[in-house]
């Protein structure tokens, strides 16, 4: 515990808010643990993707995809920035978080039946733990504060409540009206934060929340590298088919790589200033996350229909791929990337990369492959960029100094 932490037996009964300027402030080991514990869920929505698809119910497996995707992103969200501006450390604290972390495996239970028999009981009991847990901190901080912060936190407590049993739609309703119950709850749960915080912002840190959703970005890549593997183990159980799996489990580690290295190459917590910046790069990770994700399942597919287990041609399995890796390059893109790149040049590598990786689609039994050495390429190209602008500028630097 640092020195700015609140004082530990005042926290015990209250719950105030720490400095956005504090300095050295980090994940902790609780919220490692809690990401941890998320990858149960991200892992269950992923291979439930992988069978949708290889059976060729791409549509219908998408769109569940997106709807549990949402209910895991969306938990984690709040948690995170909550904890960004909350995080006491206290015995209640820790204990309330730990209720969230068996809210995500109850979820996780309830993804195969929501997938394969539509039905979201578990999901929404999960999600419910999660959520009441956290309308239960907004509460703790409600009592803790007064005047505008009071009102803020009663109106996320209420908003988180209110939204939950919205979703329990999702249970009773009958199938057909499901996807039009997500489309508005999702969009009443994107606008709780900004009215809750409209009077008072919550004081969440620049560089904690960055780490922290460079962390989850760093555990969804992971599952897509255990994916990888998987290719990387077929290919040497079957000797048959090590001349079609061996390019799908090459182009998947460099795919992976690159999407590591574009994400991280840029430090982003200076750009998050004011809360409408955060608030829409905060947004945006759904993308990026659900994208990352599906970059796994993908591969997955890659492989089953490369050994003939799927039940789909190979343009589809090659676009299971190279269409969640060209949203991913294209959102890091938007959200990250476009805010450090100067000149035309610089601006153009990764929408240009995501595009070649799309016609990389076309390409079937190599497409994997290629999407990875395409992907490799606009590092490398990057990375030459920005070496020739800093040394453009070292170089007019040392002109000036000259003169």
């Amino acid at each position: 515990m640092t020195s700015s932490t609140p004082d530990r037996t005042s926290a015990l009964r209250r719950l105030t808010a720490r400095g956005r300027g504090e300095a050295h402030r980090v994940a902790t080991p609780l919220e490692l643990f809690f990401d941890l514990c998320f990858v149960v869920a991200i892992a269950q929505a992923g291979a439930q993707l992988v069978h949708a698809v290889a059976e060729s119910h791409t549509g219908e497996g998408i769109l569940n995809y997106a709807m549990v995707f949402f209910a895991i992103w969306w938990a984690w969200m709040n948690f995170t920035w909550f904890a960004s501006a909350y995080d006491n450390d206290d015995v209640l604290y820790r204990v309330v978080t730990l209720v969230q972390i068996a809210g995500v495996l109850v979820l996780a239970a309830g993804v195969s039946r929501a997938f394969e028999d539509h039905e979201f009981v578990a999901v929404w009991l999960g999600y419910a733990i999660m959520r009441f847990a956290l309308s239960s901190q907004w509460l703790r901080v409600a009592w803790s504060t007064e005047g505008p912060e009071r009102t803020m936190a009663l109106r996320y407590a209420a908003g988180v409540v209110l939204c939950t049993i919205g979703w329990a739609g999702l249970v009773i309703l009958p199938e057909d009206a499901r996807l039009w119950l997500f489309l508005v709850m999702a969009l009443i749960e994107l606008c709780v934060p900004a009215y809750a915080e409209k009077d008072h912002p919550t004081s969440w840190h620049p560089h904690h929340i960055a780490e922290r959703y460079g962390l989850f970005t760093i555990i969804v890549l992971g599952e897509t590298i255990a994916a990888a593997t998987v290719a990387v183990k077929t290919a040497l159980d079957e000797d048959n088919a090590l001349g079609e799996l061996l390019p799908i489990a090459v182009g998947g580690l460099l795919i992976v790589f690159a999407a590591w290295w574009i994400y991280f190459v840029v430090p982003i917590h200076g750009h998050l200033s004011s809360n409408k910046q955060a608030f829409l790069w905060g947004y945006g990770h759904y993308v990026v996350f659900a994208s990352a994700a599906a970059i796994g399942a993908g591969l997955e597919v890659a492989v089953e229909e490369a050994v003939g287990e799927a039940h789909l041609s190979a343009l589809a399995a090659s676009a299971a791929v190279t269409l969640p890796t060209a949203l991913y390059l294209l959102t890091v893109w938007a959200l990250h990337s476009r805010y450090f790149k100067v000149g035309l040049a610089q601006q153009l590598v990764l929408p240009v990369t995501a595009l070649l990786v799309i016609c990389c689609t076309f390409l079937e039994d190599w497409a994997v492959l290629a999407a990875g050495l395409v992907s490799a390429l606009a590092v490398a190209t990057g990375t030459t960029l920005t070496a020739r602008m800093v040394a453009r500028e070292s170089t007019g630097h040392a002109s000036d100094r000259a003169g």
